[in-house]
Formats: structure tokens, C-alpha cells, sequence
């Protein structure tokens, strides 16, 4: 099982989506409007497939809990590609009819709201260009946090991994307004997930994550991480947080 957490949430609003998008464009207020008026919601619970390997996508958003991209060999064995958090979109492609290349699983509850009518007014009205540019870039950066899952897997030792791993998942929350340096952030993924996200075993990340806090580089208790030394964190595994500047243009 993939779940961490089985709690029941409350409905959230749209304003993480809104949130995260605004930081990668300014939106105008027929785009926040029309992202305000979203309200076909979806409730899963924990362990639930999302979206299953091969399966046509269609587009939506990631209101609130924790899920991941994996990739489930015949052994029984996973593969953990990346981690789909508050504000981020699932499904949005241009290619006509996309097919899921990886299944996407609930680690938490979550909610999702449907998308389509984002896909369907950017299509109509050229007004919402703004809104089209966020997304571009979005899924840009999308792109730049999978790069950097190869580049982790590839090159960087097991306390690089974790420690480059922590300060991405870090980044992409305080984005949503979800990480906060006094009070840590939420941080729901068991030391199985982990090591399904970086190739290692439960008995290593159990070793490197206790070595992480030996070092005073973190903290992490009742599933509440604390980052005390990002500068050195970053210093140690190389991470680079993606600018939205560097993304203008992105296709999907």
C-alpha cells in the first residue's frame, strides 16, 4: 500500500490552484473568475488509482492531499516517478485524445476538480490568455521536477537523494503557501514511498534519514518535517529551484 494517512479533509476551495498559477503568470480577473466557478469535485480516498497506466486522461486539479506518479513492474516491484501536490494539474496535454503514460495513486485523501472547462474556455476565448500562459509554464516546470527525478536516481548518493528530494517537495508547497519554515510542512509519504522515489531500500532511507537528523539538517516527526539548513541542504545535493521565467513558451 502507498496510503500514509487515512483522515478525512474538509472540501478546499479553489485558491491553492489560483495560488500557484498566479506566482507563474499574473492572471487577470476573468481567469481567477473562471477558476472560481470550477465545481464538479472529486473525493478519493487513499490507495485509490487516479488515473491507471494507458488509461485516456482528461484534464484536472489537484485541490488538496498528496498523490504519485508510478510505474508498477510485474514483480510486484514500484517505481515512484514524482509526486502531484496541492495546485498542480493532472491530465493537461495537447496532444488530442492523450493516453497515461504511469498511473497516478492517491497517498492521501484527495480532492480534484475538474478541468475541462479551463481546456474549453482557453480554447474559445483568447481573453484567458493569461491563464494559458500559467499552465504553459507549468507544465514546464513539470517537466524541470522530472528532470531533476532522472538526475537523482542517476548520479546523486542516497543522502544527496533524500536531501534533494525534501527541498523540491519543499519548494513546490511553499508555492501553495503549505511549507512553513517555524512550523515545517505536512509530510505524509511513509519511508516506503521514499525509497520507491529515490531506488533505495527502506533499511537505507531508515539509515539516511536518521543521519539527516544526526547532521541537524532536518527534523521529522508525526509526519511534520522541519528543513533547519536549506542553504547547506542545497549546497550538499546540488538543487536548483526551476524559475517560471525560464518556462515562457513551454508547450506541452
Amino acid at each position: 500500500m502507498l496510503s500514509s494517512s487515512r483522515k478525512p479533509i474538509e472540501r478546499a476551495g479553489p485558491e491553492r490552484i489560483i495560488a500557484r498559477l498566479t506566482r507563474l503568470a499574473p492572471l487577470t480577473a476573468p481567469d481567477i473568475a473562471l477558476l472560481r466557478q470550477l465545481d464538479d469535485w472529486r473525493h478519493d480516498p487513499p490507495d485509490t488509482h487516479l488515473i491507471r497506466e494507458g488509461q485516456r486522461t482528461t484534464p484536472r486539479f489537484l485541490v488538496s492531499g498528496w498523490a504519485a506518479r508510478i510505474r508498477l513492474l510485474d514483480d510486484g516491484r514500484r517505481q515512484v516517478i514524482g509526486f502531484v501536490l496541492p495546485g498542480d494539474g493532472i491530465g493537461f496535454c495537447r496532444r488530442p485524445q492523450p493516453m497515461a503514460t504511469c498511473a497516478l495513486v492517491a497517498l492521501t485523501p484527495v480532492q480534484t476538480l475538474d478541468a475541462e472547462p479551463v481546456i474549453e474556455a482557453l480554447a474559445a476565448m483568447p481573453d484567458h490568455a493569461p491563464l494559458a500562459r500559467a499552465i504553459n509554464i507549468a507544465a514546464g516546470m513539470d517537466e524541470a521536477w522530472l528532470m531533476d527525478q532522472i538526475v537523482r536516481l542517476g548520479k546523486l548518493t542516497a543522502y544527496e537523494r533524500l536531501s534533494h528530494l525534501i527541498l523540491e517537495l519543499r519548494c513546490r508547497l511553499a508555492a501553495v503557501d503549505h511549507a512553513d519554515d517555524a512550523d515545517g510542512l505536512s509530510f505524509p509519504p511513509t519511508q516506503e514511498v521514499l525509497g520507491d522515489a529515490t531506488g533505495l531500500s527502506l533499511v537505507h532511507v531508515n539509515r539516511t534519514l536518521r543521519q539527516l537528523r544526526e547532521d541537524g539538517m532536518i527534523g521529522l516527526r508525526n509526519g511534520r518535517l522541519k528543513i533547519h539548513d536549506a542553504p547547506a541542504l542545497a549546497a550538499i545535493s546540488g538543487f536548483r529551484q526551476p524559475r517560471p521565467s525560464e518556462w515562457v513558451g513551454h508547450e506541452c
